[in-house]
């Protein structure tokens, strides 16, 4: 198979799930082998039948990046490219090079000024304060004033970075993707621990809103080259990760449905002006009945192959929007649908909400379940067996790390 069509080739950035998930969307739809670059080939892309992958190192760095991007322009200059992110720092590299990548790739996401309104999550708080979306009690922490600044809210709390793309690029023993402090001591071993690490930007410290896994809503939308939502997908997560690294990553979601807030979102990323993907975090609070945003995404989510399960294929509409210029109505998904990438056993052991959990059985037995990992039509021994030996791993994390979100 050669990688796209006749017409377009998706060039994917990152070779994690996400970029599997995508992969398998463009194949589901368009029957087509997408290209993926990325600084190393991971378990989720390795092995397969879908995809074409270029290991390329340091491509998240803008000295590597531009001219590996323009090289693969050059290549395939006789077709149309799409290019798509699957991280957070591959997203902000387009945007930053957007006026020189457009000559070659379409490019479906929202120009720099945009994003520096929403990327650090204080600035998107303010924005949350002009649209009338509730948040989390929120304060910051510098690294100035990592010893004396004050919170208006009680233990227990969130911390985690502002900036997520210098985060990932640092190190230091017992790192997490977010922490829970219960007290002070706590709370001051973890933001010693971070700052002892070449991370130096702001901490985001949030109140912790009660409730378990199943309390958190994801939102994946899809906003066309005309400012119009085209597509929005509620998700209902009904069991995190739980090991350092995947702390706020969703292991099973059920498809779920709103108008309410779906049509206050919509209005939202039309009125600012917003194009191509937005993912959005928030929470159920029982105390006052609100829905509470955590952050944006300027891209699908890791976990949105849950929209394309469903039977809305998510890669379809930008396909459809920027590369056959069609046409494209506004649609709110409502099928549920079971996604997940843990096997059923943990699924079913550490889920703690118990309707949740029954919905989650009568969907697999309606067949109405998928692991976007494991493709029929992408059967490869090899992938297999490396699949399931991570899959099975997963009951090893779990046992080792459920519910444990401190600095041990």
């Amino acid at each position: 198979m050669t990688v796209g069509n006749e017409i377009f080739v998706p060039v994917l950035l990152g070779s994690d799930m996400n970029a599997y998930g995508m992969a398998r969307s463009f194949h589901e739809a368009y029957g087509i082998k997408s290209l993926v670059l990325g600084r190393a080939t991971l378990t989720a892309t390795a092995n397969s039948n879908i995809i074409e992958i270029r290991e390329i190192p340091k491509l998240n760095e803008q000295d590597v990046f531009l001219p590996a991007i323009l090289k693969i322009a050059e290549e395939y200059k006789d077709r149309k490219l799409l290019l798509l992110a699957c991280g957070d720092d591959y997203a902000k590299l387009i945007i930053n090079n957007k006026e020189k990548l457009t000559q070659h790739f379409a490019i479906p996401y929202i120009d720099k000024s945009l994003m520096e309104r929403l990327v650090l999550k204080e600035n998107f708080y303010e924005i949350c304060e002009q649209y009338n979306f509730a948040y989390p009690k929120t304060t910051l922490c510098t690294y100035e004033n990592k010893d004396t600044f004050e919170m208006n809210f009680d233990y227990p709390i969130i911390i985690k970075a502002s900036n997520s793309v210098a985060y990932w690029n640092c190190s230091f023993p017992g790192k997490k993707k977010v922490f829970v402090a219960h007290d002070e001591a706590e709370k001051k071993a973890i933001i010693d621990a971070i700052y002892s690490s070449t991370y130096k930007d702001n901490l985001t410290i949030q109140e912790f809103i009660p409730g378990d896994d199943s309390y958190m809503r994801v939102l994946n939308a899809y906003v066309g080259k005309d400012g119009k939502v085209k597509l929005m997908s509620l998700g209902n997560p009904i069991l995190e990760e739980h090991s350092p690294e995947g702390i706020g990553s969703y292991a099973a979601i059920i498809n779920t449905f709103d108008k309410e807030l779906l049509d206050k979102v919509r209005i939202f990323l039309e009125d600012i002006g917003y194009t191509g993907f937005a993912n959005f975090d928030m929470k159920y609070d029982e105390r006052d009945g609100q829905y509470k945003l955590f952050e944006i995404n300027l891209r699908n989510g890791r976990s949105s192959y849950y929209v394309s399960a469903s039977g809305h294929n998510l890669m379809k509409y930008v396909t459809e929007d920027h590369i056959y210029d069609k046409e494209l109505p506004l649609t709110y998904a409502k099928d549920e649908h079971l996604w997940l990438i843990i096997p059923k056993g943990v699924l079913f052991k550490y889920t703690q909400n118990a309707t949740l959990k029954r919905k989650a059985k009568q969907l697999i037995a309606a067949g109405k379940s998928t692991n976007s990992l494991f493709y029929n039509k992408d059967f490869n021994i090899v992938r297999w067996i490396k699949l399931t030996l991570n899959r099975l791993n997963y009951y090893r994390k779990y046992k080792k790390y459920f519910n444990n979100k401190g600095l041990s």
